[in-house]
């Protein structure tokens, strides 16, 4: 595949990104089995493409996904990509979720892990988590910025923070991103959160923009979720809730087959339609998916089509929540 995809500066203070990133959490299990082979060939067609964010997590398979990606850049340019890395969420031996610790000496701990799983001494993006409700944000951004002015970070991000958290860390040291969920089902952000990002010159690096599946033509016919599958827990996949949220994806279907497109290049040329601050976050696991992804940057929309995407997926009759009870407790953006 020959590079093709343009670049757009994320944030006012950060750096030229690909118009789309790669995220690799499903490499690493979240979404059921998945295969390391054909995970780095699509890191490959990612880089090959154009594509230079690679978005992970430290406790993403707990240490699997970063030791992966350090496999699959072992013959490619460091400075050819940019290395995105949430760190904070306390994993189990069982895999459970414990929380999350953002304190400035455990930052340094987390930090110091990545740079020797990820192969490098320096990460362009760092972020922690989730807002940890036993350190005070100010706090954090203080000890991350010390790792900034001392070279093994370039720029400091945040994750699924509300809008008053987001002022408060920007007045520490500038803030490149917000990585937060945003589809045509998940679009709480617009209410307060990108208005304040956009006032501030923080930009939106956009996560679950297909809805782990939910809006292309993958479960259309029905599914079955692994105990692993993060699905398998997801108010919006269970029972009547994702029989209801399949209607909406079929009347999505019905607008993507006019434009001879899939639902997943529909819902992701959605999104780039919000902006080029609005960086989406693709959790391709296959070539073929990313292929797929790419030709999402294709086609244009008028505001009409915009308006018939958006009045065949009311948000108002999304049903179920993104996170299951506990995770949505953990989300400060959701406050």
């Amino acid at each position: 595949m020959t590079k093709n995809i343009d670049t757009v500066r994320l944030g006012a203070t950060g750096p030229a990104v690909s118009r789309i990133g790669l995220g690799a959490m499903g490499m690493s299990g979240m979404y059921g089995a998945s295969d390391d082979a054909t995970s780095i060939a699509t890191v490959h067609a990612a880089i090959d493409s154009g594509a230079n964010l690679i978005d992970t997590g430290d406790f993403y398979g707990m240490g699997h996904n970063e030791q992966l990606i350090r496999r699959a850049l072992t013959e490619r340019k460091r400075e050819d990509v940019l290395l995105s890395v949430k760190f904070g969420a306390m994993r189990g031996p069982d895999g459970s979720f414990g929380g999350v610790d953002t304190r400035p000496a455990a930052t340094k701990n987390f930090l110091a892990y990545s740079l020797q799983r990820l192969g490098t001494d320096y990460l362009d993006i760092y972020r922690p988590a989730r807002l940890d409700p036993n350190v005070p944000i100010e706090e954090t951004i203080g000890g991350l910025a010390e790792m900034v002015q001392a070279g093994f970070i370039r720029h400091i991000g945040l994750s699924e923070v509300g809008a008053e958290t987001l002022r408060r860390a920007a007045a520490v040291h500038p803030i490149v991103d917000l990585q937060i969920e945003y589809s045509l089902i998940s679009r709480g952000i617009e209410d307060e959160i990108l208005p304040t990002a956009r006032e501030l010159g923080i930009g939106i690096t956009a996560y679950g923009v297909l809805s782990r599946g939910l809006l292309s033509d993958s479960l259309r016919g029905g599914a079955q979720f692994a105990a692993t599958d993060f699905r398998a827990h997801s108010p919006r996949f269970q029972g009547e809730n994702l029989t209801a949220n399949l209607r909406l994806v079929d009347a999505l279907a019905e607008i993507a087959g006019r434009h001879e497109v899939s639902v997943a290049q529909l819902a992701i040329a959605w999104v780039l339609s919000r902006g080029e601050d609005i960086v989406p976050i693709i959790g391709a696991r296959r070539p073929e998916r990313w292929a797929e992804a790419v030709g999402a940057l294709y086609i244009k929309l008028s505001e009409d089509e915009l308006a018939a995407i958006e009045a065949a997926v009311p948000v108002d009759q999304v049903a179920g929540e993104r996170y299951a009870t506990a995770q949505m407790a953990m989300l400060d953006s959701e406050r």
